[in-house]
């Protein structure tokens, strides 16, 4: 597919507004995927076709000095959601010490009702006869 012979002009006009914080059809976000939006073209005309105008969009931005809002605001995700992960990480292992603790309990429990129905049987479960009673008459 041909590019558009105004894409260039709409490329700068979409520029402009973002720059100055009038997009027409973008978020306004100080992106490549913005841009593209703005200037109603497919992102690819600036990745491969116009990149001179990409990369001059890019040292706009980073002349206005600073950080895009949209890469600050996803930075803050990313910590956010690392934070989340080391909480769920330490929850789980918490939960698996749980686990092995009731393990442990279960197993002990379960030797103790075993040792009381011997009792209330009144046999000996470690005891065997290794032959029967003889009678005395």
């Amino acid at each position: 597919m041909s590019p558009a012979p105004d894409e260039r002009a709409r490329i700068l006009a979409a520029m402009d507004r973002i720059l100055n914080g009038t997009p027409e059809r973008s978020n306004g976000a100080l992106t490549v995927v913005a841009l593209a939006l703005e200037a109603d073209v497919p992102r690819n005309a600036l990745t491969q076709r116009h990149t001179d105008l990409k990369n001059a969009f890019y040292e706009s931005v980073a002349a206005r000095g600073g950080t895009p809002d949209v890469e600050i605001r996803l930075r803050k995700k990313i910590s956010d959601l690392k934070q989340t992960i080391a909480n769920k990480n330490q929850e789980i292992a918490d939960l698996q010490d749980d686990v092995q603790g009731f393990l442990a309990e279960n197993t002990r429990l379960t030797l103790e009702c075993e040792e009381l129905r011997d009792a209330l049987a009144g046999g000996h479960a470690n005891v065997i006869p290794l032959r029967p009673a003889q009678s005395t008459s």
